[in-house]
């Protein structure tokens, strides 16, 4: 407990080699699974926006279809999706280890949720008449 108060905890060995690597493997982890998210998500959403009935684009098909693939993406728990999606994670990827290959499942557990808040959020926008 001695050694522990004088703050040699982060001089341990173990912490050097291999702590702070993995914290710098998440964040690249999730930047990576943020940008991905974010520029597929986002033409996601407008399109979600642009097909609705009063939309600049309105399709009840295509609006339906996405809608129902945005619902099922977001009623999925992530360590199904993981799983389910282990081989298109190691053909997009070549692996199913390490970084970036969690960014694949991550990035897809992601679009749906991000492509509603992207459409929410369009929506609650006042038309400007």
């Amino acid at each position: 407990m001695a050694e522990a108060e004088k703050g040699v905890w982060f001089d341990n060995p173990a912490i050097r080699e291999a702590f702070w690597p993995s914290v710098w493997e998440t964040l690249v982890m999730t930047g990576w699974s943020t940008l991905i998210t974010v520029l597929v998500g986002t033409p996601l959403g407008l399109l979600l926006v642009a097909t609705a009935r009063g939309g600049l684009l309105p399709n009840r098909v295509a609006n339906q279809t996405l809608g129902f693939i945005v619902n099922v993406g977001r009623s999925i728990p992530f360590i199904i999706l993981l799983i389910a999606i282990l081989p298109f994670t190691r053909w997009v990827v070549g692996t199913t280890l390490g970084w970036k290959a969690a960014v694949v499942p991550l990035t897809v557990g992601a679009i749906p949720f991000f492509a509603r808040l992207v459409e929410t959020n369009v929506r609650s926008v006042q038309s400007g008449k």
